[in-house]
């Protein structure tokens, strides 16, 4: 049988996320996930139903530029039909491996909504 894993496991996370607030709390708020699964991983995520129209796009690119993440590194994807585009990036700090994803209503899903086409 393994061994469970405690909250110890996750200190590089958490330490990161304690000096991204110290370093970086004027930046938007995103949603936090840390994981035993992945235990030197600090995901942030941010999404448009949250935040109102390309607010989660600018919010990941905010902290894009913070975090010292390249614009090449970042990988663009599309998911629900092509409805919703996903950012996401990565980058290390303090420690931990600092995932970033962005999620919004892709161009032809505004326009799908509003009766515009493409």
């Amino acid at each position: 049988m393994s061994e469970i894993p405690t909250l110890d496991a996750l200190t590089v996370p958490l330490r990161a996320l304690r000096l991204l607030a110290v370093d970086f709390g004027h930046l938007p708020g995103p949603e936090v996930r840390v994981s035993t699964i992945i235990p030197d991983a600090l995901c942030l995520a941010w999404h448009e139903t949250t935040m109102g129209s390309g607010q989660s796009l600018t919010a990941f690119e905010q902290w894009r530029e913070a975090l010292g993440i390249e614009p090449d590194a970042v990988e663009y994807r599309t998911q629900a039909g092509g409805l919703t585009t996903v950012l996401l990036a990565s980058g290390t700090y303090g420690g931990a491996t600092v995932e970033l994803t962005a999620y919004a209503a892709s161009p032809q899903a505004a326009n799908s909504r509003t009766g515009v086409s493409a």
